[in-house]
């Protein structure tokens, strides 16, 4: 209690640079804690926004060969049907979720007086799930039943929905699909989506991939989505898939070019790498401003060993070891740190929390994502908070316990 009170009586005496030093230290904390909260939010955000467009996915395109085998030229189209699918779905292990995508750009739907074109698409249930096109309350996906009965069963993105029906309850309303009339089973629940193709998800119609081939007579399916079971097994997936095709199609394994694919894992791991590379460039920011601070932490602290200079040497001289002054002002350095670092703690979640209350992550904002201050960030500025202040006091404590007794009662 004894050196808390001194402690308290120091700053006290010099009020005006003891508290630019804890605001610089507030600050620096801030800083650090602040870029740290909105580097992870960006990173989160980053990875909803490309999961919206694919889980875990890859997808399969049907190319043309680059290169010749088994006598055959280069230049020979490879195009997929639903039997594909299903040898996927039969000889490859490690698949979770296949589906075939049809799909057709301009297509016309009408609710009512309202008109809107849009790009539709045909596939199977598992596509609710590989591309995060969950419902709305109230609402479901296609299922197994719509696909064997070809029913004209329609499921809508969020933003066309509005469009369409506005604010009425869309769920089992008619809405004429090429001039062929269709029951909305479903809406789809809002999502963020940063990668695309013909357009956002919100925009998009989705129907049984079977009632599409039986409206528009379509032999070859677009593209093949496949998830392995587990992400780990991502290249083996692709191996066994290639080695498949090229055997049915007559292609070389090499040729790249045949059935080119996206894969949603390796995009994965890229955002993961980046977002993590932003957070050290952000931490590494933070850490510099908080540095400087401590550089004043060590002026205040070689200020008071001046000052009480006759003091440090009366307690010397009556039998005060070394170790006690270096533990003195270790202390006081220690605490100015940690007094600065927690009010600059207690303001960056005081802006966190207000800018998650006022919604400001809506609308353009969204894409920075929701600031997050994670465990690991405040453990880390606690961390070097510490070392600062450790770093920042021990020069002067040394320099205090060096006092030689005698000079220091002719100290002015």
């Amino acid at each position: 209690m004894t050196v808390i009170r001194e402690f308290f009586t120091d700053l006290s005496k010099q009020k005006l640079r003891s508290f630019l030093t804890l605001v610089a230290i507030a600050w620096g904390t801030l800083s650090v804690v602040l870029l740290l909260a909105f580097g992870r939010g960006l990173g989160t955000s980053m990875m909803e926004g490309m999961l919206g467009a694919g889980n875990q996915v890859i997808i399969i395109y049907g190319g043309q060969t680059s290169m010749s085998h088994e006598g055959l030229g280069i230049g020979r189209s490879i195009r997929f049907n639903e039997s594909d699918v299903s040898l996927i779905e039969r000889a490859v292990p490690g698949v979770e979720f296949v589906s075939p995508q049809y799909g057709r750009g301009g297509t016309r739907l009408q609710a009512g007086d309202v008109t809107t074109n849009t790009f539709m698409e045909g596939v199977n249930p598992d596509f609710e799930i590989m591309r995060t096109m969950y419902p709305a309350q109230g609402g479901r996906f296609i299922n197994e039943r719509d696909v064997d009965e070809m029913r004209r069963v329609l499921f809508l993105g969020d933003e066309i929905t509005e469009r369409l029906f506005g604010d009425q309850d869309p769920i089992g309303r008619e809405v004429m699909l090429d001039n062929v009339p269709f029951t909305v089973i479903g809406t789809m629940k809002p999502k963020m989506q940063t990668s695309m193709n013909n357009g956002p998800d919100a925009n998009r119609a989705i129907i049984p991939y079977s009632t599409f081939r039986n409206i528009y007579g379509n032999r070859h399916v677009g593209s093949i989505l496949v998830r392995p079971t587990d992400p780990s097994m991502q290249e083996e997936v692709k191996e066994q898939i290639t080695a498949i095709l090229s055997s049915k199609y007559a292609f070389h394994p090499d040729d790249e070019q045949a059935i080119p694919m996206w894969d949603f894992i390796e995009m994965e791991e890229m955002n993961q790498n980046v977002a993590f590379g932003l957070e050290i460039f952000l931490f590494t920011v933070g850490f510099f401003t908080l540095l400087i601070a401590g550089v004043g932490v060590a002026n205040i602290m070689f200020v008071v060993v001046k000052e009480r200079t006759r003091e440090i040497g009366i307690k010397l001289a009556v039998g005060a070891r070394k170790v006690h002054i270096i533990t003195q002002f270790m202390f006081e350095s220690l605490f100015i740190s940690l007094l600065g670092g927690f009010a600059g703690l207690a303001v960056s979640v005081a802006i966190v929390q207000g800018v998650l209350a006022l919604n400001m992550v809506d609308g353009p904002g969204q894409f920075l994502g929701k600031p997050e201050i994670s465990y690991l960030a405040v453990s880390l500025t606690i961390g070097i908070l510490v070392l600062i202040g450790l770093i920042a006091g021990i020069f002067p404590a040394i320099k205090a316990s060096r006092v030689d007794p005698v000079e220091s009662l002719r100290y002015e």
